[in-house]
């Protein structure tokens, strides 16, 4: 298609074509597509401060949980359960694209996330601002039901390998486990995370959809 001067209409908008040859040899490798990608600017990060500042309903934490598709399976749980946003570590956390961005499945653009430089201080700021702060541990004797009391929560994962570090450990209101009646020692973070969503959102009153 082209415009009134002749030129292809692509260009004007800003769209590359690519002619005889594969898209992938002009995206990010692994980058996942069917045949149209468009660039577009990076998702502008939320703050802490503004996430802390109306303590009500759920955050979502990750301590050092680096892959992907985890992260972008739990941006898809919390947007599904009404959490209100996620907090990672700058440093130790994958980019909000690529194989994450995929597995969020839209999730991405609809949650809140800011990127911090330290997790304990960001606790401590959440805690000072009313939030109280749920880890996940599998050793603890505490059944997540139990922990939760309907109040401001921030829900803290930490890696499948080592769990939550220790100084992230100390700044938890509770440490809490899911109950495992078949027998198996733990699951996958981004399925504990769903299962802790559902029982938080349930804990917290939240609606069943939003109103149409």
């Amino acid at each position: 298609m082209r415009d009134s001067n002749g030129r292809p209409l692509a260009i004007d908008l800003g769209i590359t074509i690519v002619q005889n040859g594969d898209i992938s040899q002009v995206l990010p490798q692994g980058a996942s597509h069917q045949g149209v990608a468009i660039n577009t600017p990076p998702l502008e990060p939320a703050d802490l401060e503004t996430l802390a500042e109306s303590a009500t309903g759920v955050l979502i934490m990750l301590d050092q949980v680096t892959d992907p598709q985890n992260v972008g399976a739990i941006f898809r749980s919390a947007a599904a359960f009404g959490a209100k946003g996620v907090i990672l570590q700058d440093r130790r956390a994958p980019p909000l694209a690529g194989a994450l961005a995929k597995a969020a499945a839209g999730a991405l653009e609809r949650l809140p996330c800011a990127q911090v430089t330290n997790l304990s201080r960001a606790l401590d700021t959440l805690a000072e601002a009313g939030w109280r702060v749920v880890g996940l541990a599998g050793e603890s004797s505490t059944s997540l039901t139990d922990a939760l009391d309907g109040a401001p929560t921030v829900l803290v994962f930490g890696s499948e390998g080592e769990g939550l570090r220790r100084l992230v450990s100390e700044r938890c209101d509770v440490l809490a486990r899911i109950p495992m009646p078949g027998g198996f020692e733990s699951l996958n973070v981004s399925s504990a995370a769903a299962v802790a969503l559902f029982a938080a959102s349930q804990a917290a009153g939240l609606p069943d959809r939003l109103p149409d």
